[in-house]
């Protein structure tokens, strides 16, 4: 294999990765619409659409192939992850907010990863955009202290133990 297909290979699996952590966004940020968790989500929805197109555009300035079945495969993982156990059998747990929030920070933390593999590889690759590589860059940085500051407060919520049963599971007593 050559440096090209290598490369090809890696942005193809972030390109699926992308898709899948739209779906997710979209999905989440329907859910909780009306909600204090609906804006930021459907923002960072919106910021991750760009993304995907932005990585696109890097991919065809290289001359690298799509691969289509790559995206299918990472939308098919992402509907997979929803039959996860979470402690309930037929609605949604408070656990899936706290569990796709981390799934989501992951999958922006392998964006950021992607945009400095990228912005290495500029020094030998003169048509890399490194300017636009590192406002990528940054906004993936803003993205990952959003989520994680959501994940958090999500976390804090559904696994409060002060009795205020947040959850929506039956409260336990500790006397």
């Amino acid at each position: 294999m050559t440096h090209r297909t290598h490369l090809g290979i890696y942005l193809n699996d972030h390109l699926a990765a992308s898709a899948a952590t739209v779906a997710v966004l979209r999905r989440a940020a329907r859910v909780h619409r009306g909600t204090e968790l609906g804006p930021p989500l459907a923002s960072l929805a919106l910021e991750v659409t760009q993304d995907c197109e932005s990585l696109l555009r890097v991919m065809t300035d290289l001359d690298l192939p799509v691969r289509r079945r790559r995206t299918v495969l990472g939308r098919l993982a992402e509907k997979a992850g929803r039959f996860k156990l979470n402690g309930r059998v037929l609605s949604r747990s408070p656990l899936s907010d706290v569990v796709e929030l981390e799934a989501v920070r992951l999958g922006v933390e392998g964006k950021a990863c992607a945009w400095r593999s990228l912005e290495a590889l500029a020094g030998t690759e003169q048509r890399i955009d490194v300017v636009r590589l590192q406002e990528l860059l940054r906004r993936a940085e803003r993205q990952i202290q959003v989520l994680e500051a959501l994940r958090v407060e999500r976390a804090a919520q559904v696994f409060a133990t002060d009795g205020a049963n947040v959850g929506g599971g039956p409260r336990s007593s500790s006397s």
